[in-house]
């Protein structure tokens, strides 16, 4: 059984045991955190899609511990001007495994 679930403007395909990393949640190590924005849940050939939301879907999750992704590099140049600007930034994240699949 999967689920599509969206969380911070973006959509994952999960699956029970599986394990995403998503935009920062703000939890505790070891919290619940129930998805209830469920665009679609299927098993096999047989999909229920949403319009937009299934009614009564959800997806029960652990956090694992949350963390900041790789360094990007941002740089910044202006041609003939002697204008350099080098930024970095990482990105904050929350790992989660997905428990149950209710749909």
């Amino acid at each position: 059984m999967y689920a599509i679930i969206e969380t911070g403007n973006k959509q994952y395909k999960v699956s029970e045991g599986d394990v995403i990393t998503v935009e920062k949640l703000g939890l505790e190590e070891g919290a619940e955190y129930t998805f209830d924005s469920v665009l679609a849940v299927g098993e096999g050939e047989k999909i229920n899609f949403g319009s937009p939301l299934v009614s009564g879907a959800s997806v029960k999750a652990s956090v694992i511990g949350e963390g900041k992704a790789k360094k990007v590099i941002v740089y910044k140049y202006k041609p003939k001007k002697g204008f350099h600007k080098k930024n970095g930034h990482r990105q904050p994240f929350t790992k989660l495994k997905i428990e149950k699949i209710n749909g």
